[in-house]
């Protein structure tokens, strides 16, 4: 069986990415009898100015779309398309837009405790951001998270109160950037292929599949 690795690179506060979560979940089930798929959190901020206590989020986003009006139609399109992959988003329960400094902080520890913790805290985080409206830039929030997602509290707690791993998220999200990602989600398959947005289950599961081919070629070769 083939081993494929994915890098998605990502901002928890990005409802496409919340949706490429989910259909990137779906096209692994679809092919767990085909091949074992690894996949590990990048982080990158659409928003890296934010100050640390964030911004009235509804406010927030009017100025970047162009109105409330133009809000409410992006929400409405977003709600149908979560609604059809899992995703229960209400985004009238959002009322900060935090800087994700420290959440990325926090899924970079999480992966250090393997693919499982970290896949747990990232849909943790996704989750209290997009359906229970909890503000990601609160440490205890995070902190509550991590623990429901299998870190240990108290080792969460004394990362966060140190300057732990900061300067490493933030290389690593100008490193996306300097490999040419403008925008999330981004799908790094095997460190050469990148499938860019929140794709279909099919595109998702189709890429996989021819990825996992060609590597089974060079490996026979």
């Amino acid at each position: 069986m083939e081993h494929v690795t994915v890098d998605v690179v990502s901002d928890v506060v990005c409802p496409w990415c919340y949706l490429g979560k989910a259909r990137l979940d779906k096209a692994i089930a679809e092919l767990a009898s085909e091949m074992l798929v690894t996949v590990n959190w990048r982080p990158y901020q659409l928003n890296p100015d934010l100050p640390p206590e964030g911004v009235d989020h509804k406010a927030h986003l009017a100025a970047k779309l162009g109105g409330s009006e133009a809000v409410a139609r992006a929400h409405e399109n977003l709600t149908a398309l979560g609604r059809a992959d899992g995703v229960a988003f209400d985004f009238d329960a959002v009322t900060i837009s935090p800087n994700t400094l420290d959440a990325h902080r926090l899924v970079r520890w999480a992966q250090a405790e393997g693919a499982d913790i970290q896949a747990n805290v990232v849909s943790g985080l996704f989750r209290a951001y997009f359906e229970e409206g909890c503000n990601l830039g609160d440490r205890e929030t995070l902190i509550d998270i991590a623990e429901a997602g299998g870190l240990d509290r108290a080792v969460v707690t004394a990362l966060f109160a140190s300057n732990a791993d900061t300067a490493d998220v933030q290389t690593e999200i100008e490193v996306a950037r300097d490999m040419g990602v403008t925008g999330v989600p981004c799908f790094i398959i095997e460190s050469k292929y990148a499938v860019m947005g929140a794709q279909s289950v099919e595109v998702l599961t189709g890429a996989l599949r021819d990825i996992a081919q060609m590597k089974n070629q060079t490996n026979i070769n």
